[in-house]
């Protein structure tokens, strides 16, 4: 996918940062991909719900390739940012970096394309409001 555009690091803002505890992780000190994906949907639902100034919820997920797993104790941070906008829904374009304790360098581990919507209070669909 990536939509960094060439940039080296991040792209977005950073949202979210988590340790992860040995209890987020297999039998190989590895992180549960369902842990990374709680995070990612978390940062970018934070993302859009600021945009749409309001509820907003989750309809759909590019597909995510894991490009090195995240150990125990890793500082993990999650970063998004708006990549497409329309009368109620948004793209919401996520990237997680880590950084090992013991090395210090940031690598990527993994981005997705969110889409979200806009709700009312009763949960039906409703326009985002104007960015201008």
């Amino acid at each position: 996918m990536t939509m960094n555009d060439d940039k080296p690091g991040p792209s977005g803002e950073l949202i979210l940062q988590v340790v992860p505890e040995p209890k987020d992780t297999n039998s190989n000190g590895d992180v549960y991909a369902g842990w990374l994906f709680n995070y990612m949907d978390q940062a970018a639902a934070y993302k859009a719900q600021a945009i749409s100034q309001g509820r907003a919820a989750t309809v759909a997920v590019e597909s995510m390739e894991f490009i090195s797993p995240i150990r125990t104790g890793s500082q993990v941070a999650f970063y998004a940012r708006l990549v497409d906008i329309g009368t109620s829904s948004m793209k919401i374009y996520v990237e997680v970096w880590t950084k090992d304790r013991d090395k210090g360098t940031q690598r990527k581990v993994t981005e997705t394309l969110f889409v979200y919507v806009a709700i009312d209070k009763n949960g039906r669909i409703r326009e985002v409001p104007s960015q201008d």
